[in-house]
């Protein structure tokens, strides 16, 4: 058997490998750029765009954002919140608690089925520690805590999905950058995480974020195309979050 033939039947497994990999449902957690279950606070400027939940906890849980309730209950408006963007407790009038109620559980959910994908199709890339690397389609875990430094590429096409397991702690160096190029989306790259998701000074990431448990943002980081989906509170200090 020739090494060409060797190269080309290895290449066909790495495409068949990477197409493998299906999209999470993110079932009804879609409908919001944040959503989190104990806290949602923010300090300094910070621009959200698209709507924010939070459940089981109140909208007392929810701070710096000058929440103005709507006349029928159900939602506020804040000027940190661009319309049509609205914020949801679940302390608000029906039917915004029973909703929120199953935003969450599908947002577990989702946690859920990213976490359990088997087998990956890279394990522990660059031993934890991300930096200049260019990212094909796939399923990737770690055993370690991740670190994303200097610019970080993930290419592929419009219909390609990746999905990042990462049992321990997920952060973003200051400065560091995601790249998306090639076609791909934003809402087609999925970070489940088990420990805290940390955003450094004026680092820029993309993506859908899946904590279970909380993500904290630093002052200037900006998430310019993805959700913060948490199972405990998400932090904010002068942040840009936007909706794909």
């Amino acid at each position: 058997m020739s090494n060409r033939f060797i190269m080309l039947i290895a290449a066909i497994a790495l495409v068949a490998a990477a197409e493998a990999v299906g999209t999470v449902n993110l079932g009804t957690a879609a409908n919001y750029v944040i959503l989190a279950k104990t806290g949602i606070t923010t300090t300094g400027v910070t621009a959200i765009k698209g709507n924010i939940g939070i459940s089981p906890a109140a909208a007392t849980a929810m701070t710096g954002f000058g929440l103005i309730l709507d006349s029928g209950g159900t939602f506020s408006t804040s000027s940190v919140v661009s319309a049509p963007g609205k914020i949801y407790a679940a302390n608000y009038a029906s039917p915004t608690p029973s909703i929120l109620t199953t935003a969450v559980g599908d947002m577990e959910t989702a946690y859920t089925d990213a976490a359990g994908r088997p087998p990956p199709n890279t394990l522990n890339l660059g031993g934890g520690a991300l930096n200049g690397q260019v990212i094909s389609a796939g399923l990737y875990t770690w055993t370690t805590p991740v670190s994303v430094g200097g610019t970080v590429t993930i290419n592929g096409g419009s219909g390609d999905i990746w999905i990042f397991q990462i049992p321990g702690t997920l952060t973003f160096n200051s400065g560091s950058q995601i790249l998306l190029t090639g076609g791909a989306k934003c809402e087609h790259v999925f970070w489940q995480v088990a420990g805290q998701i940390t955003f450094g000074s004026t680092s820029a990431t993309k993506g859908i974020f899946l904590g279970k448990t909380g993500a904290v943002f630093n002052s200037g980081a900006t998430l310019s195309c993805g959700r913060v989906l948490a199972q405990t509170a998400v932090t904010m200090i002068g942040n840009s979050i936007t909706k794909p």
